[in-house]
This record gives C-alpha cells, sequence and structure tokens, in this order.
C-alpha cells in the first residue's frame, strides 16, 4: 500500500499551519512551523494571495494531510459523503473522523495520526473482538475498539494508556483506559470535530 514517506514536517510548512503530524514534537518549540514560516523548498517564494481555486484547492489538501489520506481514496470518501444523507461537508468529515487510524489517535494510544496509522496496520487493534488491520476501516455506533491482547503488555502501549487519562477523548466516544479499549457511543457531530477546516470550501472545489 502506497504511502508518504518524505518530512511530514514539509507538509506543515506547505499549508502555514500545524497539522500534528509529528506527535508530541508538535507541541514544543521544535516545531518547523513555528521556526521557519516560509513554504519549504531552497528558494521558496513569499506567501503571497491566492486565487478563490488554490483558496479550495488548499483546504482540500489540509484535509488530505490531516488524516493521511490519498487523493483516490479522499475523492472516494467525498463521493460516498456526497450520496449520503445530510450536508456534504459535514457528513465527509464525520466519515473521517471515523477511520480506524484517527480512532486510534482519538482514544489517546496513539500519539498521532500516522502513528495511529502505524498501530493499526502492525495488527495491535481490534474491534468487536476481532483482528482490524486496515486504518480506512469506518467504526460505526457501538463498536468496541481495543488493544488487542498480545500486545496490552508492551511498554508502549502502558504508557501510552496513562497518557490517555489525562489528555481526554471526545465525547462520542467512551474510553476505558485500563482496558485500553472505547466504546462509539455515537456518530461524531460536527460541532465535535476540532480540526481547523472550511469543509464547505472542499465542496466547492469537487464541485468545480
Amino acid at each position: 500500500m502506497a504511502r508518504y514517506t518524505d518530512p511530514v514536517c514539509r507538509l506543515c510548512r506547505r499549508e502555514g499551519v500545524k497539522l500534528y503530524l509529528k506527535g508530541h514534537r508538535c507541541y514544543t518549540p521544535k516545531c518547523p512551523v513555528e521556526r521557519r514560516s516560509l513554504p519549504p523548498g531552497a528558494h521558496a517564494p513569499q506567501r503571497r494571495k491566492m486565487s478563490e481555486y488554490a483558496v479550495h484547492l488548499r483546504e482540500k489538501q489540509k484535509a488530505r494531510r490531516i488524516y493521511g489520506v490519498f487523493e483516490r481514496q479522499f475523492q472516494n470518501t467525498f463521493a460516498k459523503a456526497s450520496r449520503s444523507k445530510g450536508v456534504t461537508g459535514s457528513v465527509l468529515l464525520q466519515m473521517l473522523e471515523r477511520r480506524l487510524d484517527n480512532v486510534a489517535f482519538r482514544m489517546g494510544i496513539a500519539s498521532s495520526r500516522p502513528e495511529g496509522r502505524q498501530m493499526v496496520r502492525h495488527g495491535h487493534f481490534e474491534v468487536n473482538g476481532r483482528k482490524v488491520d486496515i486504518p480506512s476501516f469506518l467504526v460505526r455506533a457501538g463498536d468496541v475498539i481495543a488493544v488487542r491482547q498480545g500486545s496490552r503488555a508492551l511498554e508502549l502501549f502502558k504508557d501510552r494508556a496513562e497518557e490517555a487519562r489525562v489528555r481526554g477523548t471526545p465525547d462520542w466516544l467512551q474510553l476505558e483506559p485500563e482496558a485500553m479499549r472505547a466504546t462509539v457511543l455515537r456518530v461524531p457531530e460536527r460541532s465535535e470535530v476540532d480540526t481547523a477546516l472550511q469543509e464547505n470550501l472542499i465542496v466547492e472545489h469537487y464541485s468545480r
């Protein structure tokens, strides 16, 4: 499966905002966005006023990079959202939030979404008692997501379980830190998605 292997901090600098792709480093003064606000590249130009198309494109790219989704997969997700009931932009964000790699991040077990993706791919999670190693798996209301029994003894997961107590989880998840599992109480509402995205710009981009 294809994945992005270049320095992820370049993505944050390209968008001009923190995308929180490096976990704890993003919250320290070492974050490249704070040290250098210019776009990446040896001859990076100053940021200038963007066209309407560029504004729409950058918002779409920002969403893709935050959730670690490639273009074709993002297009397919948008197509499913547009066919679903409700406001397309809100449904799109709800579907992205329900991805298993994002749920691992929201549980506090993963320090970032890329790390959550890696944990899922390595088979550390189960849904309703069954191993799931597909990061794009969409959880539903009532699903129980847990770290697999064989992985709970690893020091990494023990440390993250302790961090999860302090970090907290969104209201649509019920976390049990000791058991390293969470229950999906309901589909997240738009107001509970705290990513700084303007989904209406993404809808306008695909409606051109």
